[in-house]
């Protein structure tokens, strides 16, 4: 059995022992593993630019919503097409006509709703009633709201609204669903790509402070990179993944991963320093990283994959992907490390440093002297932070993500309001029974104030002119056999309290003419969908991510007192994170906020978890004033790492981002790592003082098999300072 993992240039070792069959199999067999690893890689490379990318947040809606059920309708009978407002500025009226037969004539339009649709525009300039088409054209501008064959999404309806651009250049600003998309599209996997370099440079120079080789960090970077890349291409089995799943999921697989990475690198620099052969380090090091490694990606695996649970589908999106990602790393670097510690473990050594950070005993002391300043200040933050966090201002729908402040779609959109005004496009799905019942429903909701205008084909038709009279190249984009649609424009934004009520109405409107098999569809019914599903999702994920971890922690420690102790830095350090946007007054989306909720509870639980092996090592041997003190001593710089790792990460992506929704998301991200950093190093050593009798029993084993070893030795590789208990 030897021979199959012998190697000849391996150490000889002592005989196996019993169970280290795989172990000897990731040694033995390390150039058949970086093989495979290669293949994987070449293959997930060719598989991620396949991978669909959705940006409209409407999708994911469980199929009972209403507004989902009308979409599925209209896709069945008309296609669900994009739409976008274009202005022209500089017109005649005459221009605008001949620019409008243009853009009808291009491939991908399917409707061009504009002034002549109202009055004649042929005759001479003086009679042509400009007072009745203010909506579409005045002082030397006009406006068109043109429907695609395609969806928005749909590379026809990118290649049209772009022969648009062309076509129009510096008269055109271009806005609307349709257009956002297309800038989405276009944006968020260029800057995925800074935001992934820009964090490999960051987090480089991190760990070049925080290890102890020059050529460490490099191992690390190399297979996360790895990882990321098998992660992003396997999401071809999911067909598309959604636009803020793109965004963020590589960055925090980087940013949560490193630690398990640093975790084994330096349980295996430990054996070496006991003059071990390399083989027999390596073993011993796999052997003692599994469980803290485990138990680490276990957290975060759980924070992530509760997601899935939400009836609001893009949380099964996200919560897979990155949930999918924990267990890739997992792998990934419990097998390709030792690889490469194989092929490498000579430059390591020969590029072996002296620590380049302080100590950490003078600052653990002070965290015990101002105890009673550090408890006073929880209790000062927590119930206000409580009540904060809900009551920031949340967004719910897809503006949030296409229309960001300063970007070319924000500022197109701007200068077409405030000539024509706000335009809402939503369309209604009707029986189509009778022409007479369709012209009563568009005449009333002609009438409300907040409506524009009403483009349905009995609105359309000459009094006394029979529908068969119609051609069905005409008729078909308004009518099928059994369906009739009307495009409604309503004078709101997409996202507003106006917008909402004004939807409502309609929907009564709409019922009184239509009472059954009625539909209004849209980006503001869309929403209201959005933020009742959610809602309710999150009131039930929030708990169960709670109960998760928590499990977590009890298996782990067989403890039923220290899921509470360890939860109580983490919670604060949450709520804190979500009152400060309702402190700056700012407007966030309310999916970030689930996202992060949820991140910083599965990622940043583990500072708890490696403090908590700290103190109870220590307890063992020590009082429980001095345990705590070493338990902070050993645990900063680990924590330290793994949470500036985490923060560059979220900050990169708020810095390098153009899409609002996304750099709130980064925000979120790095400022919860902060906090949550600040809050385990300041408030659990002493609660582990103050609740001491609850979790350490004497006389039990709180720990399974080897794990006191493990983090002993770890804490042994993180100490930079002489033990203060001895």
């Amino acid at each position: 059995m030897l021979k199959l993992f012998k190697r000849p240039d391996d150490e000889e070792i002592k005989p196996r022992l019993k169970g280290q069959a795989i172990i000897d199999f990731i040694i033995y067999r390390s150039k058949l593993i970086e093989k495979i690893f290669a293949v994987l890689f070449v293959i997930a490379a060719i598989c991620f630019p396949f991978v669909n990318i959705n940006y409209d947040l409407s999708k994911y809606l469980p199929a009972d919503m209403p507004s989902k059920q009308g979409i599925s309708l209209m896709e069945k009978e008309f296609g669900y097409p994009g739409i976008a407002r274009v202005m022209l500025s500089d017109v005649s009226i005459y221009e605008a006509k001949a620019y409008k037969d243009r853009i009808k004539n291009i491939k991908g339009v399917d409707l061009v709703l504009w002034a002549d649709s109202k009055t004649d525009i042929y005759q001479a300039d003086k009679f042509i009633p400009y007072r009745d088409i203010e909506d579409y054209y005045k002082d030397g501008y006009a406006v068109m709201d043109v429907v695609f064959t395609g969806g928005e999404s749909d590379q026809s309806t990118r290649d049209a609204i772009q022969e648009m651009k062309n076509m129009l250049g510096e008269k055109g600003a271009f806005s609307g669903p349709a257009v956002q998309n297309k800038f989405l599209s276009e944006v968020i996997p260029q800057e995925m790509i800074y935001i992934l370099i820009l964090g490999v440079m960051v987090i480089f120079g991190i760990l070049i402070l925080t290890t102890n080789s020059w050529f460490e960090p490099v191992i690390f970077l190399i297979v996360i990179l790895i990882s990321i890349v098998i992660n992003m291409g396997s999401n071809l089995i999911f067909g598309n993944i959604s636009s803020m799943t793109l965004s963020v999921a590589a960055v925090l697989q980087l940013a949560i991963a490193m630690d398990y990475t640093i975790i084994l690198l330096d349980n295996f620099n430990r054996e070496r320093k006991n003059q071990l052969p390399v083989t027999e380090a390596l073993s011993n090091a796999i052997r003692s990283s599994v469980t803290p490694v485990s138990s680490a990606g276990a957290a975060a695996f759980v924070g992530f994959i509760v997601l899935v649970l939400m009836r609001f589908s893009i949380g099964r999106d996200i919560g897979l992907v990155l949930a999918k990602g924990i267990v890739i790393s997992l792998i990934t670097i419990m097998l390709l490390t030792p690889a490469f510690i194989l092929r490498w473990y000579k430059l390591i050594e020969r590029t072996e440093h002296k620590p380049l950070v302080p100590a950490f005993a003078p600052i653990a002391r002070k965290i015990y002297r101002f105890r009673f300043v550090f408890l006073i200040l929880l209790l000062i933050t927590s119930v206000p932070a409580y009540i904060g966090k809900d009551m920031t201002d949340f967004t719910f729908g897809n503006d949030a993500m296409g229309l960001s402040k300063g970007t070319i779609v924000f500022n197109d959109e701007r200068k077409t309001n405030a000539v024509f005004g706000r335009n809402n496009i939503v369309m209604i799905i009707m029986p189509n029974t009778s022409m007479v019942t369709e012209r009563l429903l568009s005449d009333e909701l002609e009438n409300r104030l907040y409506v524009k205008y009403v483009t349905s084909l009995a609105n359309s038709l000459p009094e006394g002119i029979p529908e068969s009279f119609i051609p069905d190249s005409v008729k078909g984009s308004l009518h099928t056999e059994k369906y009739a649609r009307m495009l409604v424009s309503l004078k709101t934004a997409s996202e507003s309290d106006l917008a909402c009520n004004s939807i409502n109405e309609i929907s009564q409107i709409v019922k009184k003419h239509y009472p059954e098999d009625s539909y209004i569809i849209g980006a503001t019914p869309s929403t209201m969908d959005i933020k009742d599903v959610i809602v309710d999702d999150w009131t039930k994920i929030d708990l169960i991510s709670m109960l998760g971890v928590a499990l977590a922690i009890m298996i782990a420690f067989r403890s039923l007192a220290l899921p509470l102790v360890l939860m109580i830095p983490i919670q604060m350090a949450i709520f804190v994170n979500m009152t400060f946007p309702y402190l700056a007054g700012k407007q966030i989306m309310f999916m970030g906020y689930v996202i992060v909720s949820c991140l910083q509870l599965g990622a940043t639980i583990d500072y708890s978890i490696v403090m908590t092996y700290h103190y109870l090592e220590w307890r063992k041997k020590t009082d429980k004033v001095t345990a705590s003190i070493n338990a902070a001593t050993d645990s900063m710089l680990p924590i330290l790492t793994s949470g500036l790792i985490l923060a560059v990460a979220g900050f990169g992506v708020s810095f390098v981002s153009s899409v609002q929704a996304i750099k709130d998301l980064g925000t979120l991200i790095g400022r919860g790592a902060l906090l949550s950093v600040f809050m385990v190093i300041t408030l659990l050593p002493n609660l582990f003082i103050w609740s001491d009798q609850l979790i350490n029993f004497k006389g039990k084993k709180l720990l399974p098999a080897g794990l006191g070893k493990v983090f002993g030795a770890k804490r042994q590789s993180f100490n930079n300072t002489k033990d203060m208990g001895e």
